[in-house]
This record gives structure tokens, sequence and C-alpha cells, in this order.
């Protein structure tokens, strides 16, 4: 599984990098506090795959990065090559402000 640091990631969006940003946390967890990612919460994720690309990178978080990992496992099941994980989530990408 590909991994990604908060800081790695800062400096990926500001070099503009294509890539889109998939939160996989509740509504509330996401309307709290967010990094402009797609909100998909993991519950709805079988229903909603056709909305996640396959021809760009693709980030993958949650708060601390454990249903981050479980949704990647799941996808890369399916099918999925172009995901990446934020390592230890939006816990990890607070810490580092």
């Amino acid at each position: 599984m590909k991994q990604i640091t908060p800081a790695q990631l800062k400096q990926q969006l500001a070099s503009g990098t294509d890539l889109l940003l998939i939160d996989v946390r509740e509504a509330w967890e996401h309307e709290a506090f967010n990094i402009g990612g797609q909100l998909l919460p993991m519950s709805e994720l079988p229903s909603r795959l056709n909305e996640i690309p396959r021809d760009k990178d693709v980030v993958v978080y949650c708060e601390k990065g454990i249903r981050s990992v479980i949704t990647i496992q799941r996808l890369e099941s399916a099918g999925f090559d172009n995901l990446i994980n934020l390592m230890g989530g939006m816990y990890a990408w607070k810490a580092a402000e």
C-alpha cells in the first residue's frame, strides 16, 4: 500500500500536483475539520465507487489512518491501484501544522 506523510501531501498540494483527496470519515467529522477533500464516508463506498477516478492519484484519509487503510484494502481488491494512504490521518495533519 502506498503511503504519504502530511508534510509530503502539503508539498504536493502546494506544487499543484493533480490528485484527488477523499475523506472517508463521517459528515460530522468532515464538517468539524477538513482539508478540502471529497467526503465519501466509508459506509457509503460500495454504492459510490464510480466517484473514485482510476486515472490519477487518490489520497484517502480519515481521523487517524485506520479507516483509510481498511478502505484502500477493500478498494484494491476491487481493482484500484492508484490509492495512497495519508499516514496518521487528520490527527497527524493537525500535529504537523
